[in-house]
């Protein structure tokens, strides 16, 4: 053979091994395109086998180049049986699964092979079930369960040994107090369900688990009082989750948004807290809270525009302490909306409502402004959203600094350049003040976007345009919907039953009955007894001696 045959020959034997790799890669990316087909939901109707090497093998191909995917082959001692436990490193203790699980069955306590005996006297785990087909123990594996399948046996065995590595306990930074609890939500959902059941210790504390999303298999929680919450609405919220239908859920404002009614309005109809004490106040009211895996931000529904502008604090004050910072709030609220449009308005048509002082002041300070006073708040406006959006996007550190530096060094510098009134520096600082004393964040956003639309009717029609803008904005309220719960509730429709508890709070011991809009049933929330009690005499009084 010559030295160019022996070339020729290591050449076919090259491109035959790289047609080989072009060959099995193919067939690999024909296989994944097959299984990409496959949905979860179509694995849950394919059983289990009682052929081990069948199962490893769908399970091998389904997972396949998954390197956390941990499959540990033994022998049950004593009846020599082949055997398989599986699980997904960073999910699951290892140590309980080495330390209690495996060297129990390694060691052939029971000498049992069959799982229903396994789980009866070897298996010490609190946490246990049976799994049938093939998409539950998908779902089980990823959950952080290790499942033990044993040949034979046309099921497997999910055992509860999860382990990862989670958030503690904490004090939710958005919803911060000065008296009450310091514990908020985190985002392992075992954590937040313990949270609540230690704050309600009552059997009527129901717990519905249900599974959303394709890919993410998300876990959720509808938590509810048994007699007190409407069970209707209880079928709305089910009924909205179960038609959800997407790929993958990651936050609970992805469940917010697929079930709220209106998608279009600025107002959210959904509130969200991080605070357990938050949400086992509103289930005694009668509402519903779903408690989503992966994030400390637990929805509530249904809600008014008056509930989300309460804090957990205005109960744990004494009442007075709690209707004047309720009150205060509800004006704020309308200051950190109206005022731009307001000062706009004044400005550009009704000079003579200001005292003649005031307005020599304020024309004064425009004297050299270029820019008509609309587009002036709408600079300013914007540079003050920019710089709250920096704020909070930075590090910590460096966002307090941009915030000083923006408010002291360019507010003053644009004064002084002559691009924006003092006055109107004022103005803005207000505004954004009062929008920070809204409870909820996303009440405060709705805020910060109406406020632009009324400061364009302003500068076209003046009070009027504001009026006009009201009018829309009250129309509105009074049309949403949440839950089939009216949004501007007890004031439209009128509830006066429900105003003790609306613009101020009154004494707990008078709040006698939970909202008449959310229980028709278990209205009463105080004993006759102890509410009698208190109002013919005042008070408690001890006894004299």
């Amino acid at each position: 053979m010559t030295k160019r045959d022996g070339k020729d020959i290591k050449k076919l034997r090259w491109n035959k091994s790289l047609k080989d790799m072009v060959k099995n890669k193919q067939q690999r990316r024909n296989r994944y395109e097959e299984l990409s087909q496959v949905d979860i939901q179509e694995l849950m109707q394919k059983p289990l086998c009682h052929d081990l090497d069948e199962n490893k093998r769908i399970l091998q191909m389904l997972f396949e180049e998954c390197s956390d995917i941990v499959f540990r082959d033994f022998t049950i001692e004593g009846t020599k049986t082949k055997a398989t436990l599986i699980a997904v490193d960073g999910l699951v203790n290892t140590q309980l699964v080495d330390g209690h699980l495996l060297r129990s069955l390694l060691n052939g306590e029971g000498g049992e092979s069959n799982l229903d005996l396994l789980q009866e006297r070897t298996i010490t785990a609190t946490q246990m079930s049976s799994v049938e087909n093939m998409g539950e123990l998908v779902r089980q594996l990823l959950n952080g369960d290790t499942i033990l399948l044993v040949d034979g046996n046309g099921k497997g065995l999910s055992v509860g040994l999860r382990g990862a590595e989670h958030r503690g306990v904490s004090e939710p930074e958005t919803e911060t107090v000065v008296r009450g609890p310091r514990e908020g939500f985190t985002e392992n959902i075992r954590t937040n369900t313990s949270m609540l059941r230690r704050k309600l210790k009552t059997p009527r504390l129901k717990m519905k688990a249900m599974v959303v999303g394709r890919e993410t298999q998300t876990n959720l929680v509808i938590s509810y009082l048994e007699g007190i919450v409407d069970p209707n609405l209880v079928q709305e919220v089910v009924k909205r989750i179960e038609n959800i239908d997407i790929d993958g859920i990651l936050e609970s404002g992805y469940i917010e948004e697929l079930i709220q009614d209106d998608t279009w309005s600025v107002f959210p109809q959904i509130m969200h807290t991080e605070r357990p004490d938050t949400t086992a106040a509103v289930l005694l009211e009668g509402r519903v809270a779903v408690m989503v895996d992966g994030t400390p931000f637990v929805l509530i529904m249904p809600t008014t525009l008056w509930s989300m502008m309460q804090a957990s604090e205005d109960y744990y004050e004494r009442w007075q302490i709690g209707s004047l910072i309720r009150g205060l709030r509800i004006m704020l609220f309308l200051v950190g909306m109206l005022t731009p449009g307001l000062y706009i308005a004044i400005i550009t048509f009704h000079q003579e409502m200001l005292p003649t002082s005031l307005l020599l002041s304020i024309a004064a300070a425009r004297e050299t402004i270029p820019f008509p006073a609309v587009v002036e708040a709408l600079i300013m406006e914007t540079a003050f959203e920019a710089l709250r959006e920096a704020g909070i996007r930075l590090p910590r550190t460096i966002g307090q600094a941009v915030s000083i530096l923006g408010a002291l060094v360019v507010g003053q510098a644009a004064v002084e350049a002559g691009i924006v009134s003092a006055p109107m520096v004022i103005v803005v600082s207000i505004t954004g003040i009062a929008s920070f004393t809204v409870p909820r964040f996303n009440l405060a956003i709705s805020v910060r976007i109406l406020r632009y639309p009324l400061m364009i009717l302003a500068a076209v029609f003046g009070i009027f345009g504001i009026i006009i803008g009201t009018m829309l904005i009250l129309g509105h309220l009074c049309k949403l919907r949440s839950f089939g719960l009216p949004y501007f509730s007890p004031v439209g429709p009128m509830r006066y039953a429900d105003w003790n508890d609306t613009f101020v709070r009154m004494p707990l011991w008078s709040n006698e009955e939970r909202p008449l809009q959310l229980n028709k049933e278990n209205e009463r929330r105080v004993g006759e007894r102890t509410s009698q009690k208190i109002a013919d005499k005042g008070g408690m009084k001890g006894e004299e001696k």
